[in-house]
């Protein structure tokens, strides 16, 4: 599923606490924390790289709705047990006819899905290549001693979190990212992993959206 990315990532960094209200000290004792992730997601460069993607390949973004729709509908006459997925016994008892029908779709998301992707993670790669000069960049302006991972963290105050000062330092650092993807780029598996974790924080966000859509409405 594709996001459109300002939408979702306001969502995310407001629930991170992130932006006018995040403390001016952001460290304790020396010690702070970073979100990597985060961090680049809500970059200047990513959104309106991911926003230019989107608008360049709106006529597959058209046609990639529309078949995972016509998926969904599949799976939902073949899914007994309701959980939105097609288990082995599910496929077994399904009509062969409308297990290839999703099969076929499938592959034909996943060709239409590739080049968005790829444009999106040159657009990762660009910013994570300036992550570690603006991460030492906040760690001299603010004299850290020591930069934790979040997932490291038990427990940690919200003055510890410098995720938006690193955000700061990379839009100062890479002001906007091209899309238009070389043909030799070839993200190595730490940019993929930055790419898969980013991806998970828009569509989390998006389902948060979706959420509060009601209550919004009441």
């Amino acid at each position: 599923m594709i996001h459109h990315a300002k939408p979702a990532l306001a969502a995310i960094i407001a629930a991170a606490g992130l932006g006018a209200g995040a403390p001016a000290a952001a460290q304790v004792n020396g010690i702070a924390t970073a979100d990597t992730a985060l961090a680049i997601a809500s970059t200047q460069a990513l959104q309106t790289g991911y926003q230019q993607i989107a608008t360049q390949y709106e006529p597959q973004r058209q046609t990639l709705e529309q078949r995972q729709q016509q998926r969904n509908t599949l799976v939902q006459q073949l899914d007994t047990n309701a959980d939105g997925q097609l288990d082995e016994a599910e496929g077994a008892a399904a009509p062969a006819a409308t297990v290839s029908q999703v099969q076929a779709l499938d592959q034909e998301i996943q060709q239409i899905q590739a080049p968005i992707q790829l444009a999106r993670l040159y657009v990762v790669s660009q910013i994570a290549q300036q992550y570690a000069p603006a991460v030492q960049q906040v760690i001299a302006d603010r004299s850290i001693q020591m930069l934790i991972a979040p997932d490291a963290i038990i427990y940690a105050p919200e003055a510890a979190n410098v995720t938006q000062a690193v955000t700061d330092a990379l839009n100062t650092r890479v002001a906007t990212a091209a899309i238009a993807v070389p043909a030799d780029f070839q993200p190595n598996q730490a940019t993929v992993n930055l790419f898969q974790q980013i991806q998970q924080l828009l569509v989390m966000s998006a389902m948060q959206q979706q959420q509060q859509q009601p209550v919004a409405g009441r």
